[in-house]
Order: C-alpha cells, then sequence, then structure tokens
C-alpha cells in the first residue's frame, strides 16, 4: 500500500513546513474551464480516505470536499476559461490554473515547498516537485485533485441548468458519443473549447447554437 504521506513527512524531515499539493481537472473536456486546487496541511496530517479524486465516487469526493477545507492550514482554485484555454494551449492553461490556486492558498500561508501532479513550474520563489501519479502518492496533491474535480463538476451543473439539452450532468463535458451527438445536433456555443479536435470538425461545418 502507497504511504500518501511519505512525501510530506521526508520535506518536514528536511525543514519544510507549509507543504503545499498542486493538482487540475478538465484537461480532456470540449467544454468549460480547466480547474485547480493547491492545499495546505497541518504537518503530520493523515487521512486514509483522501485519494486521487478519479478513484473516488462523487458522493465521497463531495464529502471529502468539505473535510479537506474544514482540516486544511489554506487552500486556493485557480480556473482558467476556455477561451483562454483556446489562447494559450491547455498544458499552459493547467499550469497558469495551478499558480493561480497556488497565489490563493499562499495568501493565507507562506507556502515553502510545493508538490504537483506531473506539472513543471518554474516561475515561483520556492521548490517545486512534479511527481508523476502525484493524486495517489501524495495525501496533498490527492486532495488538491478533490477540490478541483468537485469544483469543476459544480460549474458543469450550473452550465446544465443553463443548458439542459446538452446534458452536460451526465458527461461533465467529456467527449463521450452521447455528448459527440448532442454537440452535432445543437451546435457549438461559447463555453466549448474552440480549438478541441471534434468541437473544431463542428465548427468547420457551421454548425452553431442558435441564439435564443
Amino acid at each position: 500500500m502507497i504511504n500518501m504521506t511519505e512525501y510530506e513527512e521526508n520535506l518536514n524531515k528536511q525543514g519544510y513546513n507549509y507543504i503545499g499539493g498542486c493538482d487540475e481537472a478538465g484537461r480532456g473536456p470540449l467544454v468549460g474551464p480547466v480547474v485547480a486546487g493547491c492545499v495546505v496541511f497541518p504537518k503530520g496530517y493523515k487521512n486514509d480516505l483522501i485519494n486521487d479524486s478519479k478513484k473516488l465516487s462523487e458522493k465521497k469526493r463531495e464529502k471529502l470536499y468539505d473535510i479537506i477545507i474544514k482540516d486544511a492550514l489554506s487552500y486556493g482554485i485557480g480556473i482558467v476559461s476556455a477561451k483562454e484555454i483556446d489562447e494559450i494551449n491547455i498544458l499552459e492553461a493547467s499550469r497558469k490554473a495551478m499558480i493561480l490556486a497556488y497565489n490563493e492558498a499562499s495568501k493565507k500561508i507562506n507556502i515553502d515547498y510545493l508538490l504537483t501532479d506531473a506539472m513543471k513550474i518554474n516561475t515561483l520563489d520556492i521548490p517545486v516537485l512534479d511527481i508523476i501519479k502525484g493524486d495517489s502518492k501524495s495525501v496533498s496533491v490527492a486532495a488538491a485533485s478533490i477540490l478541483a474535480k468537485v469544483t469543476r463538476d459544480n460549474i458543469l451543473y450550473e452550465l446544465d441548468k443553463k443548458y439542459p439539452e446538452y446534458e452536460f450532468r451526465n458527461h461533465k463535458g467529456y467527449p463521450t458519443k452521447r455528448h459527440l451527438e448532442l454537440l452535432e445536433k445543437y451546435g457549438v456555443f461559447d463555453e466549448y473549447r474552440m480549438t478541441y479536435k471534434p468541437v473544431k470538425n463542428i465548427i468547420d461545418r457551421g454548425i452553431f447554437r442558435k441564439k435564443s
């Protein structure tokens, strides 16, 4: 079994006190923003329920979201819109979302080390370690993945209320067969990522949502 606190414990031993974990949600969807979380737990924090958000049910994620916010010394959320994703590409948008989340968490506490889920960030004035599959190896990164996922899902639920015919509640904007069928039927609108190939294919065929 993976020790989810090993990275944090080792860094504590090296003299780092406030370790942030960063992760994002929503690289793959065709619609909506990419969202990142950043979480700083107290030294020695353990919670065996916290894991990579993708391995948890929605109900568990929502429950853990509240626990993480309550237990964290500090946390932040960073959101980068579909429009900006198109302008700077999804990798840079994901990086920017993490930096925004880090900046938000830093307002309350001086983070002295940052762990990320496989994301290199060279612009901060603290050390950053990018861990492959960090969301299943570090409690801080896993917690950040949960905050990011729940926040993004809630944004998609709001979008679902506005555009119920697209069924965002079910597919969360990912390019499922059903989503692509609905996109073809109802057309592209502003919240879509215009540079993503399935969306671009629809645009090239001139299928846009009719203004109501």
